[in-house]
């Protein structure tokens, strides 16, 4: 399974604590945005240096809940990667949780080059109230979602399956463009496919007109 993009060669680019700063930062443009969500101890950071081929692209940390920014991350002049703030982790004050939700609301909601979201959630704990709201939220707003179901390697291959089909099904009733796939930052399960993926949503046809109308012609 090949890909047009070479998502290794993804760079951070910058970080920033709403959207406001960073539509500041970023104004909307012809670039199009690939957000990851998830609970803060979902395996977020690990997905996104896995599915890049780097060992710290996103910084990973023992203690959940410690990314409290919007991160980008430029894979091409074209395409960014947004690492969302983690949210959920019990540990965090309830006023930074508000704030974290806050973020995350408007960022789904108002940011117009936003063009899918990777939802994760733990394949031993899927389907919490924030991310069901999250899968919901990104529904109503007509974006395609892929569930990353996390951390499969924790679980037998039929264990494995009966959950992704259950998540699968629960999430049927949205009726939305939907994907459901189980995923291991360990072992490198579901990575091809959800580059694949990836690689579908990072080439609308706007985008790519976008790109051929700035192409100096010959």
């Amino acid at each position: 399974m090949t890909t047009r993009i070479n998502f290794h060669k993804t760079r951070f680019l910058i970080s920033a604590p709403d959207i406001a700063h960073l539509e500041q930062h970023l104004p909307q443009s012809s670039a199009i945005e690939i957000a990851f969500a998830g609970r803060s101890n979902a395996g977020k950071s690990s997905a996104l240096n896995a599915l890049t081929d780097q060992k710290s692209l996103a910084r990973t940390s023992k203690t959940p809940g410690r990314t409290q920014l919007i991160n980008v991350f430029a894979v091409d002049e074209w395409r960014r990667l947004v690492d969302l703030p983690g949210y959920g982790f019990a540990q965090v004050p309830q006023a930074m949780k508000l704030k974290w939700q806050q973020a995350l609301a408007e960022y789904l909601q108002h940011r117009e080059c936003l063009g899918g979201v990777v939802v994760l959630m733990d394949i031993r704990h899927p389907l919490k109230d924030m991310d069901r709201q999250m899968v919901e939220w990104s529904v109503a707003s007509e974006l395609p979602v892929l569930v990353l179901l996390t951390k499969a390697d924790k679980l037998p291959q039929s264990a494995r399956m009966k959950t992704v089909n259950e998540v699968r099904s629960a999430l049927k009733a949205l009726q939305g463009d939907v994907i459901v796939e189980p995923f291991s930052a360990l072992k490198g399960t579901g990575k091809e496919k959800v580059l694949s993926i990836l690689d579908n949503w990072c080439h609308p046809q706007w985008l790519l007109d976008a790109i051929n109308s700035s192409s100096p012609s010959e």
